[in-house]
């Protein structure tokens, strides 16, 4: 009896649109414990699209499988029945890594590294030109408000300053996808407020945006669609806009009117047949509030000892016709930067040029200077040190005698 073939859970069977950056159907994520038993069915069937240029939000409570579906599109995990395809690639697919920024859960950062360093870290994995990693490393640390801190250790920042240095570093290689996992958390309104115009920005400019948060008021300001999920399944999906609108309710908005005028207009609606009619003041946020006040006190002149506000977007991470100019710019910097290099030798050739010349003059003291290439006179021998100059009698002596001791009576 023939066996049948087991499909591949995760390989797109077509080529997807160039709008279409992510794409699952019926994905599925089973774990299971030590005797290969069904454990728990972290995501159970779900089919999600995320369109080019639109921030998407991911929701629900604690263990719905939100971070698995997040791990399943970076090809962390490997899903256990359905199809996914990221730029219509398997997720695994190492070229894609290259156009991916991701910010986990937790900031992952090591302590003893300062912000700079950090990003220097992370810049070189992706093999960025000196010239063009200095260029990123200084405009994100602006643009997140941490140029002034740049200097110090990682360990010393609170959370919501390792939340920005690990946005910064989701951004460092100009991501086309920018999957930001509970990116406020530990953060202060003001710095809430910064990454939120940091994703709408980048957005404007045609970047890919995968958010998810426990923050409902935050993904409800920059998100253009959401998936709500509980229990694996994705129970409700759309535009934020349609999902918030309420079909069963009206609402007017007028200038201030004296309680009378207020009187007339709730009387007026009641003789149409309009009851439980309320008229009530309009109430700002308190985020915006607190924007506000903060703003009045830093035109003032007040001083703080905390992160300061972010710059503007870095330039690196503009789309087309400014990212055609950067590119330029990036590309003569690079050139001049690889100039400069070859004019100064980098850490690792001194160091090898070192070892080398270690080596040639090892070989010969051992060689005696024989056969030593070129007409150069052969460099003076190491002078030894004292203490190995008595060692090196003392075993002589130490020869001599047992030689004398062995040589027969005549």
């Amino acid at each position: 009896m023939s066996q049948a073939a087991t499909p591949q859970a995760d390989i797109p069977q077509a080529p997807l649109s160039q709008d279409m950056v992510v794409k699952c159907i019926g994905l599925t994520k089973v774990f299971k414990d030590f005797w290969l038993r069904n454990r728990v069915k972290a995501v159970n069937a779900i089919d999600l699209d995320i369109h080019r240029g639109e921030v998407f939000g991911l929701l629900g409570p604690n263990g719905s499988g939100k971070s698995t579906t997040i791990k399943l599109i970076l090809g962390l995990l490997h899903p256990t029945a359905g199809r996914i395809a990221v730029f219509g690639q398997h997720p695994r697919d190492v070229k894609n890594k290259q156009r991916i920024g991701y910010l986990p859960e937790e900031s992952y950062l090591y302590p003893f590294l300062n912000a700079y360093e950090t990003l220097e870290y992370y810049a070189r994995l992706f093999h960025q030109k000196r010239g063009i990693r200095k260029g990123r490393i200084d405009t994100l640390l602006e643009m997140v408000g941490l140029q002034h801190v740049a200097r110090r250790p990682i360990g010393e920042y609170s959370k919501g300053m390792q939340r920005k240095i690990g946005l910064a570093q989701a951004l460092i290689n100009d991501p086309d996808l920018l999957i930001l996992d509970e990116p406020t958390s530990g953060m202060d309104p003001i710095a809430t407020a910064d990454v939120k115009r940091v994703i709408l920005s980048l957005a404007e400019r045609g970047k890919t945006i995968l958010l998810c948060s426990h923050l409902l008021s935050d993904v409800e300001d920059v998100t253009d669609r959401v998936a709500i999920m509980y229990g694996g399944k994705i129970r409700r999906h759309g535009q934020i806009d349609d999902l918030l609108e309420q079909h069963d309710r009206t609402m007017i908005s007028t200038p201030a009117m004296d309680p009378q005028t207020e009187e007339r207009v709730i009387q007026a609606l009641e003789s149409q047949g309009v009851c439980d009619t309320s008229i009530a003041r309009p109430r700002q946020k308190l985020e915006t509030l607190f924007l506000n006040i903060v703003a009045e006190a830093q035109a003032s002149g007040a001083a703080t000892s905390g992160a300061e506000s972010g710059g503007k977007i870095a330039g690196f991470l503009a789309t087309g016709a400014d990212a055609r100019g950067d590119a330029v710019i990036e590309q003569l910097v690079a050139t001049r930067s690889t100039g400069s290099d070859a004019e100064h030798p980098s850490e690792s050739e001194l160091a090898r040029d070192e070892s080398k010349a270690h080596e040639d003059q090892v070989i010969g003291s051992l060689t005696g200077g024989a056969g030593a290439p070129g007409p150069e006179a052969p460099s003076p021998a190491p002078q030894t040190p004292p203490q190995e100059q008595a060692d090196t009698s003392l075993i002589d002596s130490l020869i001599q005698k047992k030689d004398e001791d062995h040589k027969p009576n005549g």
